[in-house]
């Protein structure tokens, strides 16, 4: 099996949510489904269907994560240091066209999220980043086009 690389948070934040799928989600769809069935006719009964749909998306969801948890390589980041940039590290780059800042941490690609400067592993800038230290420039080509930043500071906290 293949390991899969993320932060200690990542890996708090998937067992929290299996925890909440198989303890409140799962009960409680299995009650409706209960609920359910006491109205009669399966065949034209809506709730039914919609429940027995979202019940097969809940398990589906927890043998995901059960498989993600299990091959989990848990990178603690406040354990690492240094100036070269690898998984955990919080970048702060300049657009060098735009001169606009901007931060990102390197994390997997189950806790990516964009929206909020986690950035996966395997998104172009990510790889751009790696093996780069403070001071270097990188051209990242992506789906907008060419980019180029400058490497202001590298943290792990």
């Amino acid at each position: 099996m293949e390991k899969v690389p993320m932060t200690t948070k990542g890996y708090e934040s998937l067992k929290e949510e299996l925890t909440h799928l198989k303890n409140i989600e799962r009960p409680s769809v299995i009650r409706a489904i209960e609920e359910a069935r006491k109205h009669g006719d399966l065949s034209e009964n809506a709730e039914y269907h919609a429940a027995k749909e979202k019940q097969s998306f809940i398990e589906g969801r927890i043998l995901e994560l059960g498989s993600k948890i299990s091959r989990a390589q848990v990178i603690d980041v406040k354990t690492l240091s240094g100036d070269i940039v690898r998984f955990g590290a919080t970048v702060v780059l300049l657009d060098e066209e735009t001169e606009e800042k901007v931060s990102y941490q390197i994390v997997g690609e189950e806790e990516a999220d964009i929206q909020n400067n986690l950035l996966s592993l395997t998104a172009p800038l990510a790889r751009a980043l790696i093996g780069k230290k403070k001071g270097d420039q990188i051209e990242v080509v992506a789906p907008k086009g060419e980019t180029y930043y400058q490497i202001l500071n590298v943290s792990y906290s």
